[in-house]
């Protein structure tokens, strides 16, 4: 199948195909804590609760689910329960700049979302859509602290 690589410390998203073959990659927005877990009940939190140490990116290997939030909204369910997704970036807030995050040559101003995984629109809608839209699609997000092997289990 198709998957996903999500380099948290790169701040890019790989998309491959089924043959593990590269199709494209991009700069994305992640988590502004730097972290690999999930808090316990952060998916139940109203987002105005979440504070910001508990903003994380969780590591970790994901089957991903097209789907849409409550307002309507396509996403990839990265993690349902702890409500973490792949979506198109959101520049609503001028203040924080997300368009120019993502433009820029660095990666430290990457770290900006709730835990979700922020991705250009035309990146999303042309390389993500195809793949989610018809199938299942693993997603492997790359831990900041943990081993691979604490993430992923044995490697060999």
């Amino acid at each position: 199948m198709p998957f996903v690589v999500v380099d948290k410390q790169a701040a890019r998203l790989y998309v491959f195909d089924a043959s593990a073959r590269l199709q494209a990659d991009t700069a994305v927005l992640i988590g502004s804590a730097v972290g690999d877990l999930s808090v316990p009940g952060i998916g139940l939190k109203a987002i105005a609760d979440v504070q910001p140490e508990e903003r994380t990116t969780p590591a970790g290997r994901f089957d991903g689910l097209w789907g849409r939030t409550m307002t309507g909204e396509h996403v990839v369910w990265v993690d349902y329960d702890a409500a973490v997704s792949m979506h198109r970036v959101r520049s609503h807030q001028p203040k924080e700049r997300r368009l120019q995050r993502l433009a820029s040559e660095t990666i430290e101003d990457n770290r900006i979302s709730y835990g979700c995984i922020n991705v250009p629109a035309d990146f999303f809608d042309t390389h993500l859509l195809p793949v989610f839209s018809t199938m299942a699609a693993r997603i492997y997000v790359l831990p900041d602290h943990l081993t691979l092997e604490e993430v992923f289990g044995p490697l060999s």
